[in-house]
């Protein structure tokens, strides 16, 4: 169990995965991504649409099309992707789904879940999208379940 949704994280794996084509100058197809992410195809085309729309990502379309990301998506941080599929609910979100825990009124887990929910924060904000591309292409860190 990871998390993310599902949604989120088959978000996460392609991105990556075409983080790291892209590095390569490769264009790279729905089919590729999800046969190396191991995701459903259709799911992770509507998946890539809503990112792509969002600019996100970048997409062209023919014969030679294909997603792929330029410098800028490569240095944008993983966090922009969570908040594009999710809002920002996992970073000011309660522990326990409640809608009124908050410093004033916490709920039992908020201290501590509040350290852990500022770790992730920090984590996706300062991670980039093309930090692990290196270990992607190279092996030593994979996508797939």
């Amino acid at each position: 169990m990871g998390f993310f949704s599902k949604t989120c994280e088959y978000a996460i794996r392609a991105v990556l995965y075409i983080a790291s084509q892209s590095q390569e100058g490769k264009r790279v197809g729905i089919k590729e991504i999800a046969e190396n992410i191991n995701s459903p195809e259709y799911f992770l085309g509507k998946i890539l649409q809503r990112l792509s729309r969002a600019g996100i990502i970048l997409s062209v379309k023919g014969p030679n099309g294909g997603f792929y990301l330029d410098a800028n998506g490569l240095n944008r941080p993983i966090a922009d992707i969570v908040i594009t599929l999710e809002g920002d609910e996992i970073f000011t979100g309660c522990g326990m789904g409640l809608s009124y825990c908050s410093e004033s009124n916490p709920c039992p887990l908020h201290n501590e879940f509040k350290k852990i929910r500022n770790q992730i924060t920090f984590m996706l904000h300062k991670s980039t999208i093309g930090a692990f591309n290196k270990e992607l292409l190279d092996g030593t860190l994979t996508l797939k379940k």
